[in-house]
């Protein structure tokens, strides 16, 4: 049979998506009429495009429109030929693109509910571990919506979301140009980490000095939970050893609570000695020094003349990772405030110490706490690379370093 005559479009902007098969599905916002135009643009840069509505989004943009737009039948009714698991079961479909994706069908596809054409696609390829995009649209309050917030966040880590565009009081879908730019990142470096094991340590440790009194760090967590939620995006396998922090873990990774440094020294040993891991992320802010003796009971805080607190350092958990483990990629960290070169050097030297293959130095007070940092990546071949901007993006671009290295022949 001849190709349909819409995707004579097909690769005219580019080959980025060329043999990429993307299912497109559409709710019911009013923004469903830009699901045209991103299934054009799509098909533009070499995309095969399945589109997939809601019965209520038919409402607003009409099968045929979209069958014609993209060339293949639109589905909006789930029958005994199983569309959904023609469409999404593991290797039917490189991609899920969900434009727009209003707050009601972001709670279904959050909590499991499988009552439309979309969320019962979306559902099969979690379970395929399909990537998916999001793009939300809504009313700005809607999005501020402490529910809405909280089925946001248990997503992270399973999809990716293009965030939408805040004015006029309401949360506007994001520009298709956006998406596609999403939709080429995703797909170049979405199965980077596929098969890979990653361990990964985040947030602060604690010492305590008496049964109420610590000596910690202000490590939000966040740097950590973002290569945790990158990583698995990318396709791995991720275990988080997860100390104090304000930055709330991605569902779906293997998570590990501790709490003093020691107990940290105790999950990494006991991970690598029972696992094979491919790369070890030691990201957390281990706390240096600890009381050399943690008082039985809380000090008076009334004692005349105070008292006398002596410290010892703390182990060096990263120290551990290639006694253990002589084949993973070490990435090792070097937070401090100085000058680029004096911070590139003490970096060097950590990398010497540790055995290391990576090491990302932070300034310190540019990152921590905050949603954004500024890092200088030194590697064992002696290239040097700075990256700032946020975490999440530091973090995938760290990744896509450290896998572009791992799959080089040693």
């Amino acid at each position: 049979m001849d190709m349909h005559p819409s995707k004579d479009i097909t690769g005219s902007h580019g080959d980025e998506l060329k043999g990429r098969r993307i299912v497109l599905c559409i709710t019911s916002s009013v923004a469903a009429y830009r699901s045209v135009d991103l299934a054009r643009l799509l098909m533009r840069h070499g995309a095969d495009v399945y589109p997939v509505l809601t019965r209520r989004a038919t409402r607003l943009v009409s099968s045929e429109l979209l069958s014609w737009a993209t060339g293949n039948r639109a589905i909006a009714n789930l029958t005994w030929e199983l569309e959904h698991i023609r469409l999404a079961d593991k290797g039917r479909a490189d991609l899920i693109i969900i434009y727009p994706c209003t707050a009601n069908t972001l709670s279904k596809i959050a909590n499991g509910i499988d009552d439309t054409s979309v969320t019962t696609v979306a559902s099969v390829a979690l379970g395929s571990r399909i990537p998916i995009i999001v793009a939300l649209a809504m009313h700005e309050v809607m999005y501020h919506n402490p529910m809405v917030a909280r089925n946001i966040k248990a997503l992270q880590g399973l999809v990716e979301f293009v965030e939408p565009v805040v004015e006029e009081g309401k949360a506007k879908v994001a520009e298709p140009e956006h998406v596609l730019a999403r939709a080429i990142e995703v797909l170049r470096y979405g199965s980077l980490l596929r098969g890979k094991s990653i361990l990964i340590t985040a947030g602060a440790t604690v010492e305590h000095i008496d049964g109420v009194r610590i000596i910690t760090n202000l490590s939000s967590g966040r740097f950590g939970t973002a290569f945790a939620r990158e990583a698995m995006l990318m396709g791995a396998d991720v275990t988080l050893v997860y100390g104090h922090g304000s930055s709330e873990p991605p569902a779906g990774v293997r998570l590990v609570r501790v709490s003093t440094t020691r107990d940290m020294l105790d999950a990494v040993t006991s991970e690598l000695s029972s696992k094979h891991y491919d790369a070890v992320i030691m990201n957390a802010a281990v706390a240096d020094f600890r009381p050399a003796q943690k008082s039985s009971s809380k000090i008076e805080s009334r004692r005349s003349g105070g008292f006398m607190l002596r410290l010892e350092p703390t182990e060096k958990i990263v120290d551990a990772v290639k006694r253990l483990s002589p084949d993973t990629f070490l990435v090792a960290f070097k937070a401090d405030d100085c000058s680029r070169e004096e911070l590139i050097a003490k970096a060097r030297a950590k990398l010497e110490e540790c055995n290391g293959d990576m090491v990302v130095a932070n300034y310190a007070s540019r990152s921590m706490g905050s949603d954004t940092c500024d890092v200088v990546l030194i590697s064992r071949d002696g290239s040097i690379t700075d990256m700032c901007g946020s975490k999440d993006d530091v973090a995938r671009r760290i990744l896509i370093d450290m896998a572009n290295r791992m799959a080089k022949p040693h």
